[in-house]
């Protein structure tokens, strides 16, 4: 008997790490200078190890999106860079606002090409992110308007991915059912388990070369370094 060949009608993207990054305001340097205003001296040195330590935090505060949850991750970093006292608060809850401005993020070189590509193509194009920054405002910065026919941000829906709800709402901007959908995103957990567990196809971009592979990726997910290796598999 014969398989019927997949169809594919719609691709969603994560949005931070997936098709941008944070520049120098989000890094050692950049946390330091946030901190040395509200008093509180951190070893900039010391952030990429501080991220890696932090980072559990943000996979166990359930699936409601809680301003809170960022604001607590953002201090754990500045703590692990040896922040101290009552400005460390203070200086988390400026991170966290200033996280919602593009203009301190940079998008990765092969994002735009492929996007516009898979546009022409006749996809429709979608983005799930958990994040409190605007959507439309990303587009417009980005130059990207007109490409994407979905839209879905944690702080506007309530919910965080992986919740099944998210994935949800931006099936039904586009009109397409879980099998017909492809997640492509960073995240193992968020993205790719949570487009997983509504029947959705998944793919991870894992950018770092030098980093090895997910260990509990599973065998059937691909992975991919560069957005260009994501048409041929669509």
């Amino acid at each position: 008997m014969q398989t019927k060949p997949r169809v594919t009608r719609a691709v969603f993207f994560d949005v931070d790490f997936t098709l941008i990054y944070p520049g120098p305001t989000f890094q050692g340097v950049g946390y330091r200078d946030f901190c040395a205003r509200h008093d509180v001296t951190v070893d900039a040195d010391a952030f990429g190890r501080a991220v890696i330590s932090a980072s559990s935090h943000l996979d166990t505060n359930g699936d409601v999106y809680d301003p809170e949850i960022f604001v607590h991750y953002t201090m754990r970093i500045i703590e692990a860079m040896g922040g101290a006292g009552s400005g460390v608060e203070r200086a988390a809850r400026e991170i966290y606002d200033e996280w919602s401005a593009c203009r301190h993020f940079e998008m990765y070189e092969d994002v735009p090409d492929v996007l516009r590509e898979l546009h022409a193509s006749g996809l429709k194009i979608g983005l799930i992110s958990n994040t409190q920054r605007s959507l439309t405002a990303f587009q417009t910065h980005f130059a990207l308007e007109g490409i994407f026919s979905a839209a879905v941000s944690s702080y506007d829906h309530g919910y965080m991915k992986p919740h099944r709800s998210i994935f949800e709402a931006a099936l039904r901007q586009v009109a397409a059912a879980p099998h017909e959908a492809v997640m492509v995103g960073d995240s193992l957990p968020a993205d790719i388990e949570g487009a997983r567990g509504l029947g959705m196809r998944a793919i991870l971009v894992s950018r770092s070369a030098g980093i090895g592979l997910p260990q509990a990726c599973p065998d059937d997910v691909p992975v991919i370094r560069s957005l260009r290796e994501l048409p041929a598999l669509l």
